[in-house]
């Protein structure tokens, strides 16, 4: 049996402090020991970590991979993986002998450089020459170790090449350990995102003061985690490009977080509340809006465990981990800060508030003042079917470019033009062809006779296959491997399909042809591979999540189509977002070099965007339930709530799109395509959804939006939890 829940006619007493509020007293009385204690753990952690040392590194196994099998492989065989190497390409249009005095030089310089081991010229066996004669390289082998390469030796090697350059010769330094040398620096992204922030809470509160509590909250909160997440890298594995998507993340919500908690204070003070009771009021509603919004968006981030990619696992749980502390700081150092500055920060509101008063001549006016919001929900209400085709419309047509989203990793053809990187990229395109750009180590094990030679000879006729070299005998002699390169480049889609060909066309009936086992392996086919893996798991990925976080919001509201209609719209904003940046950074858009969308973006976006949503939806659908609640009236209802939250609503998407959007500045393309499709995904999120389709659903549904079926109902099935209001 169905039911809808009744409305009461009244409202209740309000009930004593809970939890929340008992936490928020206690920082509130003990404020300086809460602030003393916030700064000692960061000094602590942040002293810890960097005493510890940097401990983060990659994980690029693939488990039951094909790449992942080659390198165990040859591992296994004693055959280390291509370790830290260079190559100094060189061009000179009137031929390489020409400058054949200059390049000898230039070598000899490199191979007195630091960290260098040796170095072989391009007319020798390590080096290769173009056939024209105009373009070589030269192969710098760096010394070998556990420790990473000092960042000052390669930037020495980088100068040191690029000073050699002129009077017709064209130097530059390709290799993925230079390269990520060259793309070190950037940090602009930070700063601007705080100031931008900055800018948006001074504009919303007024107040100088009051605008620094949020930001101050988020600062520690994400100081905290990267210190704790610095000492947990040494226990586990944490990807060296974690730290800045902690921050990205962390101040994010931090600030978004503490300004739905603050706004609430803020309004329990123009209510009447004494600044006690206004924070242990805004921790009881909004802090709990905050603790259950975190919750689903460290829900979102495990569910990548599901992935079973060690590359993800450690970033998920350092960002979930990230967003715990934030979550800690939000209710236990925002109520100090308040304590702290509350005075003040009283005056300045109360003196604001009355001079908007004046201003208006709305003495007795809402101090939410949400006339414009509450105009909004009018006008929706009374087309609310157009308005929601309309949303649904740019969502869908953004999202339509997902379709043709190709996945793999950015290489150095996708470096800004003009780099060391992007011009040896070039030089080696232009001199021996694309596909030298990324080859593919092919590797043969067994067979009647000796490893390799049919191999080779296969490849070499494979549609798609410009050359080939090899078979190199490795290790014990038990394995051989053969160099196959595309003839389109690594980011190419051809040289997916040749992957896929060779494997499926070519190897498969020549290993039952000869008894060998033969695996395509090395940077290129394990980028493929990885990107296959995400797209395959991609489905349960998604239903874990959405599963988990349907189900949160059923208990909250106790409504069934709330929850089923905020997990479609959640999903419309992701993919819109991944739309936009697929047509950004894959078809090129705005002078963004083409190229893939990172792998793992699309399930990073997804976890931290559908948590992120649900904040949104619990703040402004709360404000909505507590006004159905208290008059039965569901339009009223709609309109109600979005007045009290579209400007809140409104402030903390603006200070998260900035700081999303600031990390476009980064030199880093995943940073960059990470940024644009969290800052468009809050923006359609925001905008589009929360104040336009919302509504228009709430109105359309009615007091069928409160809807329980019977058997979820029950007490013992379903218990009240309640949700708190912004």
């Amino acid at each position: 049996m169905a039911r809808t829940e009744a409305a009461p006619s009244s409202s209740t007493a309000t009930p004593p402090p809970g939890r929340l509020g008992r936490i928020a007293a206690g920082s509130m009385r003990h404020r300086k020991t809460a602030l003393l204690l916030w700064l000692v753990l960061v000094a602590v952690l942040t002293a810890g970590a960097q005493v510890a040392g940097d401990g983060y590194r990659n994980d690029h196994t693939l488990p039951g991979t094909d790449s992942q099998a080659a390198a165990d492989l040859l591992a296994a065989h004693g055959v280390e993986e291509e370790g830290r190497t260079a190559r100094v390409l060189l061009k000179n249009a009137d031929g390489l002998d020409a400058d054949r005095d200059r390049i000898t030089a230039l070598l000899d310089q490199v191979k007195g450089l630091p960290s260098v081991d040796s170095v072989q010229a391009p007319w020798s066996e390590g080096g290769a020459v173009s056939r024209d004669g105009t373009i070589g390289y030269a192969t710098v082998a760096l010394e070998d170790g556990g420790d990473p390469l000092a960042a000052e030796d390669l930037t020495r090697l980088l100068d040191t090449v690029r000073e050699a350059g002129g009077d017709g010769l064209v130097t530059a330094v390709g290799g993925e350990a230079t390269r990520g040398a060259e793309e070190a620096g950037g940090g602009a992204a930070e700063g601007a995102g705080m100031l931008a922030a900055l800018v948006i809470l001074v504009l919303f509160f007024g107040s100088l003061v009051a605008a620094a509590v949020p930001l101050v909250t988020a600062v520690f909160a994400v100081g905290g985690a990267l210190g704790l997440i610095g000492l947990a890298a040494h226990l586990f594995t944490v990807a060296d490009f974690t730290p800045p998507v902690m921050m990205l993340v962390g101040l994010g919500v931090g600030v978004d977080y503490a300004l739905l908690i603050f706004h609430r204070y803020r309004t329990e003070l123009l209510a009447g509340a004494d600044r006690h009771h206004a924070a242990v009021r805004a921790m009881e509603v909004a802090g709990r809006t905050v603790l259950f919004a975190g919750c689903t968006v460290i829900i979102a981030l495990l569910g990548l465990v599901v992935l079973g990619l060690g590359a993800l696992q450690g970033v998920a749980l350092a960002v979930a981990l990230t967003v715990l502390v934030t979550m800690a700081a939000s209710v236990t150092l925002l109520p100090a800060l308040l304590a702290l500055a509350g005075a003040r920060i009283e005056r300045q509101i109360r003196a604001r508030e009355a001079e908007r008063r004046a201003r208006r001549g709305e003495g007795g006016a809402d101090p939410a003042d949400g006339g414009r919001w509450a105009a909004l929900a009018t006008a929706v209400g009374r087309r609310p079917l157009p308005v929601l085709l309309a949303g649904v419309a740019v969502l869908v047509a953004l999202s339509a470019p997902v379709l043709g989203m190709r996945l793999g990793f950015a290489d150095a053809g996708t470096d800004q033009a003009g780099s060391s990187s992007r011009t040896a990229y070039d030089l080696t395109a232009e001199g021996f062809g694309p596909g030298f750009n990324g080859p593919l180590v092919v590797v043969a094990e067994g067979g009647d006779a000796a490893p390799g030679k049919e191999l080779a000879t296969a490849l070499g006729g494979a549609e798609g296959v410009a050359a080939v070299q090899g078979p190199f005998p490795a290790g014990d002699g038990a394995v051989a491997t053969v160099l196959a390169f595309p003839e389109a480049g690594p980011q190419d889609e051809a040289t997916a399909h040749l992957v896929r060909d060779l494997r499926a066309e070519v190897l498969a009936p020549l290993a039952d042809e000869t008894g060998a086992r033969y695996l395509v392996g090395g940077p290129t086919a394990a980028a493929l591979d990885f990107a296959d893996s995400v797209s395959a798991r991609m489905p349960l990925f998604v239903a874990v999540v959405v599963g988990l976080s349907t189900l949160l919001l059923l208990a909250v509201f106790r409504s069934l189509l709330v929850p089923l209609k905020a997990a479609v719209l959640n999903l419309l904003s992701i993919s819109a977002a991944l739309g936009v940046i697929t047509l950004v950074f894959q078809n090129g858009w705005f002078g963004a070099s083409s190229g893939p969308v990172e792998a793992f973006i699309p399930v990073m976006v997804f976890a931290i965007v559908f948590g992120l949503s649900m904040d949104y939806e619990v703040f402004l659908v709360s404000r909505m339930r507590e006004a159905w609640l208290r008059t039965g009236d569901a339009r009223l209802a709609v309109g109600e709530g979005l007045a009290a939250t579209g400007k809140v609503i409104t402030a903390a998407a603006a200070i998260m799109i900035v700081v999303f959007a600031a990390f476009v500045l980064s030199p880093s393309r995943m940073l960059q395509q990470f940024g644009l499709a969290l800052a468009v995904a809050v923006l359609l999120d925001a905008v589009v959804i929360r104040c336009l389709i919302v509504p228009a659903v709430m109105r359309l549904l009615g007091a069928r939006a409160w809807w329980l079926p019977g058997p979820l109902a029950l007490a013992r099935v379903l218990p009240r939890s309640g949700a708190g209001a912004g």
